[in-house]
């Protein structure tokens, strides 16, 4: 069986982490829906503002930059 190359690690772990990642977004939108869920304007905010600042700080890695690992909470 031939070694896989770095490239084609990369692709492969990227993709599927990626998929994971959009399907995690669209299990979230699901809480968008108020006859199910009660919240705020302030709370989708600090979510968009916690998945923003993930995306930066995903991004910079790629860059070399080191990211910090904070937990969100509501």
């Amino acid at each position: 069986m031939p070694q896989e190359t770095k490239e084609q690690r990369f692709r492969r772990v990227a993709e599927a982490r990626v998929n994971s990642i959009l399907d995690k977004l669209r299990l979230l939108s699901q809480t968008a829906n108020k006859n199910n869920y009660n919240y705020s304007d302030a709370q989708v905010r600090r979510i968009f503002r916690a998945l923003r600042k993930a995306t930066r700080e995903t991004e910079e890695a790629f860059k070399g930059v080191a990211k910090r690992k904070d937990r969100f909470r509501l």
